[in-house]
């Protein structure tokens, strides 16, 4: 990126004022994905891919969101 003249700025971690959406995001996935692992550890990158690409799914195509004039709490 410096040969196109721009800086990377890095943001110190939970400062939601300055990155808000990508905290939310985190928040969310804390809170809604790994719950459904329901504490299981997975070991195994390409099993967890395919939970993560089915989560990104529900998400993005199923969950309720707020700003769509839906609830986002489950």
């Amino acid at each position: 990126m410096l040969d196109k003249g721009i800086q990377h700025v890095y943001i110190r971690p939970s400062t939601p004022r300055l990155n808000g959406k990508v905290e939310r995001s985190h928040r969310i996935d804390d809170e809604e994905f790994y719950r459904l692992l329901a504490g299981e550890v997975i070991d195994d990158a390409k099993l967890f891919n395919t939970k993560l690409h089915e989560w990104e799914r529900f998400y993005n195509f199923a969950r309720p969101h707020g700003a769509l004039g839906g609830s986002d709490s489950l």
